[in-house]
């Protein structure tokens, strides 16, 4: 159920900047300057409509699209309103680790000519060093596994917080982290501002806006990627002759960054090894990388002359400012539609063009058709076939010794086999796979309910915050 937004609260917007800078927004001098040095005059429609409510003590709850400069429409007033001798006073909570470090290092850059401290909290890490950071900061950022985790410790003090951010909440909430999210709240003053971002609106999103927070100023911008930046696509292949057409694109494209998307852990591993085997530089980020791994991963894919591929789980799907990014493919799609919203995001961001590519085969025909249903404003273009080189691919790249061994049967179809090989079609990875079966354009109604889809999912398992 989506929330229903009144017409005297809501505040809704077209376009990407508005027409004012920072200095109308009667911004902290120091701040205006740290936002200056780093190329930001012009705010956002969102950032220009939020931060006067922000500023004035009001809770407010922000929908927008990935890419708006959320943590800045936060961030700026958070700072501004700051006072450094007065010790911890505000807590941003974010889904995952890589958010909340993204978040710190984002609130320093806006924040450098200012004196404050902040305490980034996220597990998998030592804790003692977080122990003595809280003590110190004024503004801490965490995942909410090690938030509750310092709560019970008696390490963390909420009663005196003044100010509390939910970024990305709605994806804390479909990660089941409302219960969580509960609790930090109980834990706080009953005269704390509360602010909440995210794209979208969810029914528990709003029980949480109706038991928690006080009359909040609601404000909505752009909530979709624009078409006239980002080309969208799709190819028709048969599951087994994915990788072969992903190859061949990779190689064909002016490609600048790419990251490619994957709905399960083993397919990213499965996919970057086999990628490197044809000679394609790629990396992977997902969530059973140790945490110092996927930070430094991510710091060379933004670096512009490191990593041009990166194969992601849907860690890389939400939130994180990931540069350059000039195409997304997907492998596979995931079984929440609004997933695809959320990758095909990564690029097409500022003003910049992009493309999101997607490989749709039988087992994809399911949720595209949701997608298109649910998104009606989308426009998917349906590419012409391709003539490509079949190359192989190993499915024992990325598995474990056991895995070699013999941990799968046969029938999961996840032996070795060549990719282009048409006679051994059950070889594709995923399984399922019975030949060619063609999608026959977008259709938006009366899509077949046979068609198969991909088995399962451990996209969320990565971050769990704990």
């Amino acid at each position: 159920m989506s929330l229903s937004l009144d017409s005297e609260s809501k505040l809704l917007f077209q376009g990407e900047r508005s027409n004012m800078d920072f200095t109308e927004l009667e911004i902290k001098q120091e701040i205006v300057n740290a936002l200056k040095e780093q190329g930001i005059v012009t705010p956002t429609l969102i950032q220009e409509k939020a931060i006067p409510f922000i500023r004035q003590g009001r809770d407010v709850i922000g929908m927008s699209k990935t890419g708006s400069g959320k943590t800045a429409t936060f961030g700026v007033p958070l700072l501004h309103n700051l006072d450094v001798n007065a010790g911890l006073q505000c807590m941003i909570i974010a889904p995952t680790r890589e958010l909340a470090v993204q978040i710190s290092n984002e609130m320093k850059k806006f924040g450098k000519h200012l004196r404050f401290r902040t305490a980034t909290i996220f597990g998998g890490v030592a804790i003692n060093p977080q122990m003595e950071a809280i003590a110190r900061a004024h503004i801490i950022v965490g995942t909410p596994g090690r938030l509750i985790d310092h709560l019970q410790r008696r390490t963390l003090d909420l009663s005196k917080i003044k100010t509390i951010v939910l970024d990305e909440a709605d994806k804390m909430v479909e990660m089941g982290f409302i219960e969580d999210i509960e609790y930090i709240l109980g834990k706080a003053s009953q005269q704390r501002q509360i602010l909440l971002f995210g794209a979208t609106i969810s029914s528990e999103i709003d029980y949480l806006k109706k038991k928690y927070m006080h009359n909040p100023q609601e404000v909505e911008a752009e909530t979709h990627v624009q078409e006239e930046f980002l080309q969208q696509s799709y190819y028709n292949v048969r599951q087994f002759e994915k990788f072969s057409l992903l190859v061949h694109l990779l190689k064909k494209e002016a490609l600048q960054k790419g990251i490619i998307f994957c709905s399960k852990r083993s397919t990213v591993e499965m996919l970057t090894k086999n990628l490197r085997a044809q000679g394609i530089k790629a990396e992977m980020i997902h969530g059973k990388l140790s945490q110092n791994k996927r930070l430094k991963i991510m710091d060379d894919f933004n670096n512009k002359d490191k990593v041009d591929i990166l194969v992601a789980s849907a860690v890389a799907a939400r939130g994180l400012d990931i540069k350059f990014v000039t195409h997304v493919f997907n492998y596979d799609l995931s079984q929440d539609p609004q997933e695809y919203v959320h990758r095909v995001g990564r690029t097409a961001r500022a003003g910049e063009s992009g493309k999101a590519i997607t490989l749709l085969s039988e087992n994809d025909f399911g949720v595209f058709g949701d997608i298109l249903t649910r998104f009606r404003h989308l426009k998917i273009q349906e590419m012409p076939e391709e003539e490509f080189q079949k190359v192989q691919f190993d499915s024992n790249l990325g598995r474990g010794p056991r895995e070699r061994r013999g941990g799968f049967s046969r029938s999961s179809n996840n032996y070795s086999k060549s990719w282009g090989d048409r006679s051994n079609s059950n070889s594709s990875y995923g399984g399922n796979s019975r030949g060619s079966r063609n999608w026959s354009g977008p259709r938006r109604q009366g899509v077949d309910s046979r068609t198969t889809r991909s088995p399962g999912r451990d996209q969320y398992a990565w971050n769990s915050g704990d």
